[in-house]
């Protein structure tokens, strides 16, 4: 295969997400994460705290069904105060903020969801693998805004192993925003290694690499997908 040129490159991830939608390969959205946020949270809190968890399932059953509405952000507001002046260290305090953060993304307020976010980026609450979607969200968040560094320092705070391929995979998504290709590379081979280490889905990972230039070798995905999948389009 032709080495491609960095002009090129960036040529063929700007294919890529003219055919998928920035929504799919995107580093400015939080909703890649967002099912994984709520799943893992559910599984912690099942049994605590019910009231507020009942609150926080009907602001997630709520914000659902508002969806395009302009509304909801101010209308869930309310509900979401409830939760968080019940206990602000709480995981369902940081659940409540989580949900309104996506609904301010969804409707393009990333202000908003950023200030969101920034509400429980420090509280005391002894469960670090929820404060790493907090930062995680939080770069997502913040590298709609362009603000391009301030998403890398809010990453650096995601350290916990689990997290890593998720964190370098953003950080790939900054550095080609940035146009920095070199970096890119780098941060998508390694979310690629931590992702194959720990067994993940992996295919929209392997479209990036292959965006910049990289081939990555999987037997259980057939390569190369990028050259098939843009040439389609």
């Amino acid at each position: 295969m032709t080495a491609l040129t960095d002009d090129e490159q960036l040529d063929n991830f700007k294919s890529l997400t003219k055919k998928y939608g920035s929504a799919a390969v995107s580093g400015v959205l939080i909703a890649l994460i967002a099912f994984f946020g709520w799943n893992y949270w559910q599984n912690k809190q099942l049994h605590r705290a019910q009231n507020e968890t009942a609150r926080v399932q009907q602001m997630m059953e709520q914000a659902q069904s508002m969806t395009g509405d302009a509304k909801a952000y101010n209308q869930l507001a309310p509900l979401a105060d409830t939760v968080i002046k019940k206990d602000q260290n709480s995981a369902q305090a940081v659940q409540a903020e989580f949900v309104m953060a996506k609904v301010a993304a969804d409707q393009g307020n990333y202000v908003a969801a950023e200030r969101e976010l920034k509400k429980v980026q420090n509280i005391k609450l002894d469960d670090e693998g929820l404060l790493q979607l907090v930062n995680l969200r939080l770069a997502y968040v913040q590298t709609a805004q362009k603000k391009y560094d301030d998403a890398l320092k809010t990453l650096a705070l995601v350290t916990v192993p689990a997290f890593k391929a998720s964190a370098d995979e953003a950080r790939g998504d900054i550095f080609v925003a940035k146009n920095d290709i070199a970096n890119a590379k780098k941060a998508y081979q390694s979310a690629w290694d931590a992702t194959i280490a720990r067994k993940q889905e992996r295919q929209i990972l392997q479209i990036k690499l292959e965006s910049v230039g990289v081939l990555v070798d999987d037997p259980n995905i057939e390569r190369p997908i990028l050259k098939t999948q843009v040439d389609e389009s």
